[in-house]
């Protein structure tokens, strides 16, 4: 501390300084940065507000009897990477509000009731007899001599 004749206070004035400005402005700093992150957030929740506002986001509605695929959502520790994420074919049985859709598996006839955005519509392949169907057949080589 200075001694009572306050004659050696320039020599202190340095130490005194650095303890004043790391005690008070590291606080004023820190709340600059969390105002700055509020109104950031406060940015996004409203561009995030105006997009949805704008009905952008497109409902599925699927029709009862439509065949529809199920996406396959299970955590597993080691995901097959060539593994198919959609299952099915099943029929949509029934259109609850708030996109939840009743299902059932035409195979065993279980009854299922799922998130409509885990669902997508089932398109049919092409029948066989709209197809052209091409036989091969081995061929045989002969050496020519």
């Amino acid at each position: 501390m200075v001694n009572p004749a306050k004659t050696d206070w320039s020599v202190k004035i340095n130490d005194a300084l650095w303890a004043y400005r790391t005690a008070y402005k590291a606080p004023l700093e820190l709340e600059e940065i969390r105002n700055d992150a509020y109104e950031s957030s406060k940015i996004y929740k409203e561009k995030t507000k105006a997009f949805h506002d704008q009905n952008r986001i497109i409902r599925k509605t699927f029709d009862v009897g439509q065949k529809v695929l199920l996406y396959h959502s299970h955590l597993e520790l080691f995901p097959d990477k060539l593994k198919p994420q959609w299952v099915g074919p099943f029929i949509a049985v029934h259109h609850y509000p708030h996109e939840a859709v009743e299902i059932t598996s035409p195979s065993t006839g279980k009854i299922l009731k799922v998130n409509g955005q885990r669902l997508k519509p089932y398109y049919e392949s092409i029948v066989e007899e709209q197809a052209t169907v091409i036989h091969l057949f081995d061929l045989e080589y002969v050496d020519e001599v």
